[in-house]
């Protein structure tokens, strides 16, 4: 099972847009979790959600700022990034994607008019989660398996097999579906875009298994993980959001925010 951890923590090295991302507090062979704790019945304010640990990408970075908050009559995960970057990684069971929805709610309070997630040198978004899939790396193309050794080297840990991350893109059309600037392993799927919806609750249902065969054209293998960024440090700007129950279950719904 501590592979599988591993293995997840390789991916953040690389989806955190970082060469040696390195943890800030906490145990990298902590138990993979059982569950994704809501945040809405966490009691924790002014600290970071349970079993959740904490990514940065270099020392020279700053960091984005995670906060569980009272907001509107419930705890939430406040985000915010002033020219910064880091995340937050949950490594989990493996389980399998089959019937297996992703449901969550965020906001953004702002957004990144100059970000582009097809451009490595502007790529920021204000919302991002993250899921890590796991799989058979010797049937990748050579070039891939090459950045996952490197990837191992230079973080010392594995880089999971794929990775689909859902983000709130600047101008980008919704449904959009964009290989990462950094990894082809790495698929983002525009969910939100824009100012327009700025400051409202969005919530979104999605099929993993639909939307890792869309992205990769192939069977997705186990869920081993979730991750949450929100960056600035590409375009030097700074924003808020707000991160809402994340939930992973067998039908496509979340609990509204009062």
């Amino acid at each position: 099972m501590r592979f599988r951890v591993r293995q997840f923590i390789g991916l953040v090295c690389v989806a955190l847009l970082a060469s040696c991302a390195t943890m800030e507090s906490g145990d990298t062979h902590v138990p993979p979790a059982e569950k994704v704790d809501k945040f809405s019945n966490l009691n924790e304010a002014g600290n970071l959600p349970k079993a959740w640990q904490v990514w940065r990408i270099t020392p020279q970075k700053n960091k984005t700022e995670y906060k569980l908050k009272q907001y509107e009559g419930k705890t939430v995960l406040h985000a915010s990034a002033n020219v910064a970057a880091s995340g937050l990684v949950l490594p989990l069971k493996p389980r399998s994607p089959d019937q297996l929805f992703l449901n969550w709610e965020w906001k953004a309070l702002s957004y990144i008019p100059n970000a582009d997630n097809h451009d490595s040198s502007v790529d920021d978004a204000p919302l991002r989660i993250l899921v890590a899939f796991d799989g058979d790396k010797t049937k990748l193309p050579v070039k891939d398996q090459m950045i996952f050794e490197m990837a191992k080297i230079v973080s010392g840990h594995d880089m999971p097999y794929a990775s689909l991350m859902y983000v709130w893109a600047a101008k980008t059309p919704i449904e959009t579906i964009i290989t990462s600037p950094r990894s082809s392993r790495i698929k983002m799927i525009v969910v939100n875009a824009g100012k327009d919806e700025l400051g409202q609750w969005q919530r979104h249902h999605r099929d993993l298994s639909k939307d890792f065969r869309a992205a990769f054209n192939e069977m997705p293998g186990k869920v081993i993980g979730l991750g949450l960024l929100t960056d600035t440090d590409n375009t030097k700007t700074q924003v808020d959001a707000i991160y809402g129950d994340i939930e992973l279950s067998k039908t496509p719904n979340i609990s509204k925010s009062k």
